[in-house]
């Protein structure tokens, strides 16, 4: 793990198009230092024997040796914070949902011609990836692993525009709802914290930081393994107890009443907090319409995502918890919004369900 000077990089890709402008996206960032390339694994292996990356991105689809397979022997003999690169289509979906099984930190979209605007959120969203992946705990990681069964800094304001305010948070009732934010390390602690919970559950509402493409297939991996229903967001659906609703990628959701019913909004917009979907959006939109009535979660993750978000839901009455540092794969969304003061409580991530549950049942 990268803790001081600047973090070198590995990127494996058959094409050289993309080696190059990988290598010129994550050399403009003034915190990554030297990045080197390889044209396949065999190639990585031998870099590998004289530069010692604090980052390895890698491709899936690659000659002689393929990238799942690559990673399975990394994570088994060197483990290296990898980053897996893909063109983000719906066919690899299940492909880069096992490469996170086999212990890849993040995954990233190819680098694309575009527009100006979708170029600059591109070499944001790489350049923060692989920064996030140099912080990773890779023993608090690896401990996860389950086998299968620069662009402004915009804030929440530019989502949630004043609406009716008749639609406010309601005051506190028996009414529950979960609100929760993760990012890197955090597909799998949302397995765990998930899959604990009973099919009386209060709604939950999770946002966590993944690509467009992807969050159907992580939805769906969660669906086959919690007793709750998990599912992608769709505008409109209704939070019921017993379902668990997924952010899709690259759109923001927000949580909102109608009357008593709780649904959610998914919106466009540009990116806030450098993500799309942010925890902030959903968490000051649980300030803003759930109130007292809602149960803050904040997860592993880099940056501050969400933590301001918190302390407004904390400050309307809500219950707040912050994961704690030695469960973390990243100690640093829950860090900076237990700085802050948002955070009620802090937990290691298998105590969080029984603390959630306990405030859903009255006994807090």
């Amino acid at each position: 793990m990268a803790l001081k000077g600047k973090i070198n990089v590995l990127v494996v890709d058959d094409s050289a198009v993309v080696r190059q402008t990988l290598q010129q996206i994550l050399q403009s960032d003034s915190q990554i230092g030297e990045v080197v390339t390889a044209g396949d694994p065999y190639a990585a292996t031998e870099k590998l024997e004289s530069f010692v990356p604090d980052v390895i991105t890698l491709d899936v689809e690659m000659p002689r040796m393929d990238g799942l397979t690559f990673l399975k022997k990394l994570m088994s003999q060197h483990p290296i914070p990898v980053v897996m690169c893909s063109s983000l289509t719906i066919d690899n979906s299940e492909t880069f949902m096992k490469a996170l099984e086999y212990g890849a930190v993040d995954i990233i979209q190819k680098p694309s011609l575009g527009t100006k605007q979708f170029l600059e959120e591109a070499k944001t969203r790489i350049c923060d990836t692989v920064k996030a992946a140099a912080s990773v705990n890779m023993k608090t990681h690896r401990a996860r692993f389950k086998p299968m069964q620069v662009a402004p800094k915009l804030t929440a304001d530019v989502i949630l525009a004043k609406g009716n305010e008749s639609n406010k948070a309601m005051a506190k009732t028996t009414e529950k709802v979960v609100l929760v934010g993760a990012s890197t390390g955090g597909t799998e602690a949302l397995r765990v914290f998930l899959e604990m919970f009973p099919e009386d559950s209060p709604g939950i509402v999770v946002v966590q930081h993944m690509p467009e493409n992807f969050t159907k297939s992580f939805a769906e991996r969660l669906d086959s393994l919690c007793r709750i229903t998990v599912k992608e967001g769709e505008n409109g659906d209704t939070v019921l107890p017993g379902r668990a609703i997924i952010a899709p990628g690259n759109k923001h959701m927000l949580i909102k009443r109608s009357g008593a019913r709780y649904y959610v909004e998914i919106k466009d917009g540009p990116l806030v907090s450098r993500h799309r979907p942010s925890v902030d959006v959903l968490f000051r939109s649980g300030a803003r319409y759930v109130g007292a009535n809602a149960i803050g979660v904040i997860m592993t993750g880099m940056g501050d995502d969400g933590a301001k978000g918190m302390l407004e839901m904390k400050e309307a009455g809500a219950y707040t918890i912050a994961q704690d540092e030695a469960t973390s794969v990243v100690f640093g969304m829950p860090k900076v919004a237990i700085q802050i003061g948002a955070v009620n409580d802090i937990a290691p991530l298998e105590k969080i369900c029984q603390m959630v549950m306990g405030a859903y049942r009255g006994r807090r």
